[in-house]
Parts: structure tokens; C-alpha cells; sequence
């Protein structure tokens, strides 16, 4: 059985004001995160994936189209946790030269991303990802992900609308430039680069 407290925020509620406000942050993680807990307890209840972890649940799920609802849910844990992770109040890490060199530069990442995450119609996340040597910024939709493609996340953006409306209405660009010049945590994106 999963619990809210096994995907915990990594600061206060409050901490990214002003670039996304407290509501939204207790309502994404408080009421979306913790919906998508209960769907997956209920659902997985008395079959072999209690017994399973998380990403374990998510690819053996993905293969199955009966288990559609399964894998839906679990997804959306794991890519709402990364998310939460992916931020930081006050950031003043740099961003990794490993990207820079990728894309040539900071300013040329920030585009793509930019222009990738806002031309996503309709629901879903925008990632970094590192797609066997190389480093791609790829768009999924809905509750999909990369760990189900081999790709190793390193950076994701929720461009679902729950997770901006409450603060930029339907600016999702506002949004997008605040998460990348604002919000980033350059740390965690230098981990993932690593392992």
C-alpha cells in the first residue's frame, strides 16, 4: 500500500511563491498526488502488484492494455514526485555544462524546452531525458513516461493545467519561463546527469 508521506514535497508548501503559489502546491500535491495513491491502492488490491514497487508497477503495467487504469495512476505518482523534486525555492545552482554542451548553451536549452513544453496540446509533461549517449527533451502525453522507453529522466515540467491555471491562467508560457528561469533545481538535474 502506498502512502502520501512515501512521496513527500522536498520543502514547505509555500516555498516557490511567488512563481507558484501555496494553493496550487496543496492542491497538486495534496489533493492530485494523494487521488492518484488511492486510485492505484484500490486497484491494486489483491493482485500481484501489491507486492511490486512503484517503477516496477508502472513498466509491468505498460505492456497491458487491461491495465490501462493501473499503470495510469502509477505513472502519475512518479511523474508528479520527479516534478516536485525537479524544483527548489531559491535555486542558485548553475545549469550543468553537460546541457550547455548539448545544446550549445543555456539560452539554446531553454528555448527548445521552452518551445517543446508549449507546444504540447492538450495534457502531459515536457522531460529532459538521456536516450542511450544522447540528451533529448521529449513531450509525453497524458500520464505516459520515458522509463517505459529506456530513457533515463532527467528534468521534467507537469504542463497538465492543474498544475499552473490556479496561478497563470492560461498563460502556460509565463509558466514554462518561470519554472526554467526561476524554479529549476540545477542540483537534481546534475545528480540525474550522473548516475
Amino acid at each position: 500500500m502506498f502512502i502520501l508521506s512515501e512521496f513527500p514535497l522536498p520543502y514547505p508548501t509555500d516555498a516557490l511563491t511567488p512563481y507558484i503559489s501555496q494553493e496550487t502546491i496543496e492542491t497538486h500535491h495534496g489533493k492530485h498526488v494523494a487521488g492518484y495513491i488511492n486510485n492505484l491502492n484500490n486497484l491494486i488490491e489483491n493482485t500481484p502488484y501489491e507486492e511490486m514497487s512503484l517503477v516496477e508497477i508502472i513498466q509491468e503495467s505498460a505492456k497491458k492494455t487491461e491495465d490501462k487504469k493501473i499503470f495510469n495512476n502509477a505513472a502519475q505518482i512518479y511523474n508528479h514526485d520527479f516534478f516536485f523534486h525537479g524544483m527548489c525555492p531559491k535555486c542558485t545552482a548553475e545549469i550543468p555544462s553537460e546541457i550547455i554542451k548539448a545544446f550549445g548553451s543555456a539560452e539554446n536549452f531553454k528555448k527548445q524546452f521552452k518551445d517543446s513544453a508549449a507546444a504540447l496540446f492538450g495534457s502531459g509533461y515536457t522531460w529532459l531525458v538521456r536516450d542511450g549517449d544522447e540528451l533529448k527533451i521529449v513531450n509525453t502525453k497524458d500520464a505516459d513516461t520515458p522509463i517505459v522507453r529506456n530513457m533515463k529522466p532527467i528534468l521534467n515540467l507537469d504542463v497538465w493545467e492543474h498544475a499552473y491555471y490556479l496561478d497563470y491562467k492560461n498563460k502556460r508560457a509565463d509558466f514554462i519561463d518561470s519554472f526554467l528561469n526561476d524554479l529549476v533545481d540545477w542540483n537534481f538535474v546534475s545528480e540525474n546527469l550522473k548516475n
